[in-house]
């Protein structure tokens, strides 16, 4: 079985709020305050409400709102508050950007393999991302969830009646994808993104023999 990741695995995701917070930044900082600084605030505000919140664009959006509350020291005008609003449509796109490789290798894939693809974040704007990929008919399932830790992993060895040691999967998030999937039993493919997000950013094992490091998608065809 071959699990896959979703946002900035299958299609692009993370440079379009990177797109909106160059934006923001832009906005934000002064004379007496650089763009490390607020950028600083911003990583520390969204670690913190991905916590309690979750993900995704609204989320996002929400923490745009408190950053500015910080580094103005007061609450956001209703004119700061429609500029931000006006960021939504950012996300609203009913079209995604399949990274390069990707319709083919899994048209293949699908051949070779039973695939399931697992995606974190807000229910509804997972959904849309996956119905406008064209992608579901490749996959077994695909499951939507609010986090990516070894209980999820377990879960769907559960579910699925997975052998651990024969499972992949294959993402760009150390955080999410690599390192709770292997904690579960999983063997791992890791295809890094420059654009992956700070957060999902962690250590990898570079002696770890059951993590296979790949610079592109299409490369898993010579290994599976």
């Amino acid at each position: 079985m071959l699990i896959f990741d979703a946002d900035d695995t299958l299609w692009e995701n993370n440079v379009i709020f990177e797109r909106v917070i160059d934006e923001f930044l832009e906005w934000m900082t002064h004379p007496g305050l650089d763009r490390a600084g607020a950028r600083a605030v911003l990583d520390e505000i969204e670690a913190a409400n991905a916590l309690t919140l979750g993900y995704g664009s609204k989320v996002f959006l929400h923490s745009l709102g408190e950053c500015v509350e910080r580094l103005r020291g007061r609450a956001v005008t209703d004119e700061e508050a429609a500029r931000i609003a006006g960021w939504a449509a950012a996300f609203a796109a009913d079209q995604v950007e399949l990274m390069p490789g990707v319709a083919e290798t899994l048209a293949e894939l699908d051949r070779r393999h039973e695939l399931l693809m697992l995606t974190k974040g807000e229910t509804e704007e997972q959904e849309r991302k996956v119905a406008a990929s064209g992608l579901t008919r490749h996959f077994r399932g695909v499951h939507i969830v609010a986090e990516k830790n070894v209980a999820t992993y377990e879960e769907l060895v559960r579910a699925y009646d997975l052998v651990p040691d024969a499972t992949w999967m294959i993402g760009n998030s150390p955080k999410s994808d690599i390192l709770p999937a292997r904690s579960a039993g999983l063997n791992a493919v890791f295809i890094p993104h420059d654009q992956t997000w700070v957060l999902e950013h962690s250590e990898l094992d570079p002696a770890d023999e059951k993590v296979l490091t790949l610079s592109s998608f299409g490369e898993l065809l010579r290994h599976f």
